[in-house]
């Protein structure tokens, strides 16, 4: 059976985007001083402001000038130095307090830390890619760093900071057979045409797609004919609102929990880590082609109420056989997974942007499960 499926992606300065580097870039800074520290950071910006607030319990010393000027780099490394307002001189606001004592009190037991919220998490993995992730997403991610790169380096120097793509792959059943539809929304200067626009964006950055996959494929670039203005400038950015860009393109269930700016005893984060982490090593060690798997829990408690595995008619062995494998073989506690994955670290600002998975360097992308799981082949 013939399907089409599509996921987009945004560029780094795309206004929510912003808002995520931020809250993560603070998160960062947090953890080197304090790796202990709880931190849940949101920002809002908007034309001229840029709001942080939220809860960050630590030993460290942060003070309002530490929030802006961490601020101010990731504004001005994103290149937000043009158009009738220039970001990097935004006014910056900050409301940030301690974490609620409630909370802390589940968080904190005297043997094992529970879980800082109730929630459900979702991962993913598929043999679309060699990063074990959905073709759709993956190339839309790539066409977007694409497009911040040619902005960079001075090939499509009237190009600005903001960004979005779109990308239809068409199916033969599960088997990816071409890309239908590719949509590109580039922030531009007002020197350059629609015309030259569209034929640098199929030169320049449609490339990054596999030529065998461009197969009477549609271009959709800049389709209203004009974006000057964007960012801040243009729409306001708020962290946590492009979750679907975050994980997977839409290809698998959400918990509707953020990432950007959460310390990993928030299990919206850190299981969400962990799943992804689960599933790879399931298909990467042959249990299954396509697993997507859910852990619920509830606040203060450690160990998931639930594990669910789907794997959509792929598996080896039965989805309920597969749960209780992972529920075996994983430590679902909320210390075991920033144990086993050194989510103490600050390696967050690299989620930021371009999507919290599919990327080598990261340590729930790592396969070193796979051998053990084999055993239950």
């Amino acid at each position: 059976m013939r399907k089409f499926f599509t996921s987009e992606s945004v560029t780094e300065g795309h206004p929510d985007k912003l808002c995520d580097q931020v809250s993560d870039g603070i998160l960062d800074y947090i953890l080197s001083k304090d790796p202990n520290a709880r931190c849940a950071i949101e920002c809002c910006a908007a034309y001229d402001r840029m709001m942080i607030m939220g809860e960050v319990t630590s030993t460290a010393k942060i003070t309002d000038d530490d929030y802006a000027m961490i601020t101010r780099g990731i504004i001005e490394k994103i290149g937000y130095r043009h158009g009738s307002f220039a970001f990097d001189k935004c006014k910056i606001d900050v409301a940030v307090h301690s974490q609620s004592p409630d909370i802390a009190m589940g968080v904190d037991r005297e043997n094992e830390t529970g879980a800082g919220d109730q929630g459900m998490m979702f991962g993913y993995a598929c043999r679309e890619t060699e990063e074990l992730m959905p073709l759709p997403i993956s190339l839309a991610h790539k066409l977007a760093r694409k497009l911040a790169e040619v902005r960079r380096n001075g090939t499509l120097s009237y190009l600005r900071p903001d960004g979005k793509t779109q990308v239809t792959v068409e199916y033969d059943g599960k088997t990816p057979v071409r890309v239908d539809t590719v949509v590109i929304s580039a922030q531009h200067n007002t020197t350059v045409t629609q015309e030259q626009l569209k034929e640098d964006i199929i030169k320049h950055v449609i490339p990054v797609i596999p030529e065998e996959l461009l197969v009477k494929t549609k271009y959709l670039i800049n389709p209203t004919g004009r974006f000057n203005i964007g960012g801040p400038e243009g729409d306001s950015g708020l962290t946590g609102r492009k979750i679907i860009v975050d994980t997977y393109g839409g290809r698998c269930a959400h918990g509707g929990g953020a990432f950007s700016g959460k310390d990993s005893t928030k299990v919206d984060r850190s299981a969400a880590y962990m799943a992804r982490y689960i599933c790879k090593n399931l298909v990467a060690a042959g249990l299954c082609d396509e697993v997507e798997l859910q852990i619920a829990y509830a606040i203060g408690v450690s160990k998931p109420v639930s594990v669910f595995v789907d794997t959509f008619g792929t598996g080896k062995l039965g989805d309920d056989e597969l749960a209780e494998i992972v529920k075996k073989e994983f430590d679902l506690r909320p210390a075991a997974i920033i144990k086993t994955l050194g989510l103490k670290e600050p390696i967050f600002s690299q989620t930021s942007a371009y999507g919290h998975f599919g990327k080598p360097n990261l340590p729930w992308e790592r396969l070193n499960k796979v051998e053990s799981l084999k055993k239950y082949l």
